[in-house]
């Protein structure tokens, strides 16, 4: 399969470029970044060619994998998907929920297959918890607190824009909900409050009854970083284990489905649920009250 990599950052380059030119069965082709210098840079890197122009590019592809802000990458999809292209997205697939609406309809019309890359989806020892927790059902609810800290000197994302701008929630909320909705059903309505350190403190309440807490941040004091993630039942507390592998590793598992084909568990339609609550929790921590999830 014919992949261009839409995007030029770090992620595009480390994660999404190793892993396609890494792989066997993608064939790295094309590079398109706003900055020509820099796509021609990447493009070099893994012997691709080289686009300063969307549409010149998808021309010469079968795929696109998009590591860009997630309001570019949102508009470059729909394009790339009204061209038949197959779609490798990064998470969150877009910012608003009509936005990703827009994507599904047509991916599903013209019959393209779709992969959204929630890293800990594709690892393996995360698969299985994931699947072994479902299995066990009667749980009552979840417990996460997921605080980074990004914003310290050599980190690759501490000058993202739009993580400054969108925060945890829309950076961590979307690992999170990839996690959650798989083992306690859909997101029936949000409750948000913010905190010290741009923390986001969640409440929400599945569809099945079941109800998360969740407190995210990416400017935790380096001393309190801390990632946990449990669910609590009937059967006592499982909690989720520290993921193995690379993200690049990772990434390469996301090449491996889509390339593939069928039936996938992240594909577009899981991206637009995701969005939808996280669409619903930003208006509930603007509006300081529950809001329903479209």
């Amino acid at each position: 399969m014919r992949f261009g990599l839409l995007g030029t950052g770090h992620w595009a380059a480390e994660t999404h470029g190793a892993a396609l030119d890494a792989h066997p069965g993608a064939d790295l082709v094309a590079v398109w970044g706003r900055d020509g210098d820099k796509a021609a840079a990447l493009a070099g890197r893994y012997g691709a060619t080289p686009y300063t122009d969307v549409d010149a590019l998808l021309s010469e592809v079968d795929a696109v994998a998009i590591a860009l802000p997630p309001g570019v990458q949102a508009e470059l999809a729909l394009r790339a998907a009204d061209a038949g292209k197959h779609l490798l997205l990064d998470k969150p697939m877009a910012m608003d929920t009509a936005s990703a609406d827009r994507i599904v309809a047509v991916v599903r019309e013209r019959g393209l297959s779709s992969v959204v890359f929630f890293t800990n989806r594709f690892r393996d020892n995360i698969v299985r918890f994931i699947d072994e927790t479902a299995a066990t059902g009667g749980w009552l609810g979840a417990r996460v607190t997921q605080f980074a800290s990004i914003y310290q000197p050599g980190n690759p994302y501490g000058g993202s824009l739009w993580r400054r701008e969108r925060g945890a929630l829309w950076d961590i909320g979307p690992h999170v909900l990839s996690v959650l909705l798989p083992v306690l059903g859909p997101v029936a309505e949000v409750s948000a409050v913010g905190g010290p350190r741009a923390t986001t403190h969640l409440t929400l309440r599945h569809a099945g009854g079941a109800v998360t807490t969740a407190s995210l941040t990416l400017d935790a004091p380096p001393a309190a970083m801390l990632r946990d993630h449990d669910f609590y039942g009937e059967h006592g507390v499982a909690t989720m284990p520290v993921p193995e592998g690379s993200a690049v590793a990772a990434f390469g598992v996301a090449v491996d489905r889509l390339v593939k084909g069928g039936p996938e568990p992240c594909d577009a339609g899981f991206g637009r649920d995701v969005v939808a609550v996280l669409e619903a929790a930003d208006i509930a921590l603007r509006e300081k009250r529950p809001v329903a999830v479209a």
